[in-house]
């Protein structure tokens, strides 16, 4: 193997990591949001957060991802941390479904249908119908769709790539001498734990291990331990993300790091026992792609199996790690819908959209109150309801500046015509909604001034003003339902 070799791996490896983040977006895209957002509404049946952990990873192709996102919903209080374990669990099954795919590279064969399932075949027709839908396509759903075609051709092409670059290996005693070292279980562990933290995704990693398995050196006894660390690795994104999160969001990323280290002591305790007492054959077998999705599977769904009935232990382990301060928090600290504005969502662009339509709904809320409280004051002045007004101003202003600041966090992100509609409308709302904050408190001056000077309106301009404050009312809890479900058919009984 000479220097271009190196060369070449290293294009390869670009390539595929390339495809595999362009296919992850696009996939993430295309969900528009409702996998991500229905992580959200887990129940507290922990057999359901596994099947739609697995079910969320498999479709956006990354567990860390979908780890994060679930580290964030914790920590923003959406998520409780027990609705947190079984979506865990399930990540570790849904991430095993990109190394089925990379085992395409072993597909063998001299028949139509064979052929065209092997890479070299189908990714450069994926690649031209991607590149059509992407440049041809009048919607965002099939510019995705073509973003998706694009990226898996790419992911494949640099799979290839790396596999054909690395067979000289297979001539070099040395290299051969040094994949027999990798069965040492706590020595492959390590190598397998190191290369999944720095790429910080399990799934390339495993992609690596399934190129390498073209040379003829990588034998399942050297696979096992390597895949077993690719497993503890891929924590290390998670356990990145909670840094400066809540206790709760930590508790999360701990639970993801518990799971798969148990998981890998428990299986590799009883598969070298097992061993020791049996001798599998297999394991100077050399190993290829597909045994290698095998074993990735067998390992995330057996710990799944066995650590299951024990998810309140992880739980508590997690907390006995990280215990609760006894130091009260401040109530402004406390508020749960500003919470919800985790930065780790800013990476996911609906679910940001959709935590900060819930806070400007809040904030919509708290205005409507404010006006209502103001109104009812020329009816009959109370210094509390004058000083709950003035409290629900300074709410609007903290959340006009909290949630435009998220928003705009938002903005860089790759976002779809139909998202970037929603941002512009959330912005301007937000400085409406704050100047009707003020309004209320103008409202409760005006109020206070014709109290203090004993001041009252005739009857008839009493009677104007609860026709007035009956219309005021209804525009605002209509404007606030067309805000919520971003219904143009209400919003045009406004003007009206």
């Amino acid at each position: 193997m000479d220097i271009f070799n190196v060369f070449t791996f290293i294009g390869g490896l670009a390539l595929f990591l390339f495809g595999m983040d362009v296919m992850g977006e696009a996939l993430k895209n295309t969900s528009g949001g409702t996998l991500q957002r229905s992580l959200s509404k887990m129940t507290s049946s922990t057999f359901k957060g596994v099947l739609l952990g697995a079910g969320v990873t498999a479709v956006i192709q990354s567990s860390s991802a979908t780890t994060v996102m679930v580290v964030g919903f914790v920590n923003s209080g959406i998520m409780t941390l027990h609705q947190a374990v079984g979506v865990i669990m399930g990540a570790n099954i849904g991430t095993t479904m990109t190394s089925w795919l990379l085992s395409l590279v072993s597909v063998s064969g001299t028949g139509f249908l064979i052929n065209m399932l092997k890479p070299s075949s189908f990714a450069p027709l994926l690649a031209m119908i991607g590149v059509l839908m992407r440049f041809a396509g009048k919607t965002d759903r099939t510019k995705n769709a073509g973003n998706i075609m694009i990226g898996f051709a790419v992911l494949m092409t640099g799979m290839e790539t790396m596999s054909s670059s690395v067979e000289p290996l297979s001539k070099m005693p040395g290299f051969i001498q040094l994949f027999t070292k990798f069965t040492n279980p706590l020595l492959g562990v390590l190598v397998g734990l190191t290369l999944t933290a720095i790429i910080q995704s399990s799934s390339a990693s495993v992609g690596i291990l399934q190129a390498l398995c073209s040379t003829g050196a990588v034998t399942y006894g050297a696979a096992i331990p390597i895949i077993m660390g690719q497993n503890i690795g891929t924590c290390v994104t998670a356990i990145l993300s909670a840094i400066g999160a809540s206790k709760n969001a930590k508790r999360a990323a701990l639970i993801h790091l518990y799971f798969n280290i148990i998981g890998t002591i428990i299986f590799m305790t009883v598969f070298y026992t097992l061993n020791s007492i049996i001798d599998f054959s297999f394991m100077d077998h050399v190993a290829n792609p597909a045994g290698i999705a095998v074993i990735h599977t067998t390992f995330n769904v057996t710990a799944t199996a066995i650590l299951f009935p024990f998810s309140r232990g992880l739980e508590k382990l997690a907390c006995a790690t990280i215990r609760d301060d006894k130091t009260p928090v401040p109530d402004e600290e406390q508020d749960e819908i500003l919470q919800r504005l985790d930065n780790r969502f800013l990476s996911q662009p609906s679910v940001a959209l959709s935590v900060s339509t819930d806070a400007v709904l809040r904030m919509a809320e708290y205005a409507e109150e404010a006006v209502d409280l103001a109104m009812s004051l020329f009816d009959k002045y109370d210094e509390d309801v004058a000083a709950r007004i003035k409290k629900l101003e300074k709410k609007t202003d903290r959340y006009e500046d909290r949630i435009g600041t998220y928003i705009l966090g938002i903005t860089p992100q790759a976002l779809s015509e139909k998202e970037s509609r929603r941002t512009t409308i959330l912005l301007r709302s937000i400085t409406d909604l704050e100047r009707i904050g003020d309004h209320a408190v103008n409202l409760k001056d005006s109020a206070n001034e014709m109290y203090t000077k004993n001041q009252h309106f005739s009857n008839n301009g009493a009677e104007d003003m609860k026709v007035m404050l009956r219309a005021v009312t209804e525009l605002l809890k209509i404007t606030t339902s067309s805000l919520r479900d971003f219904d143009p058919d209400a919003a045009e009984k406004i003007e009206p």
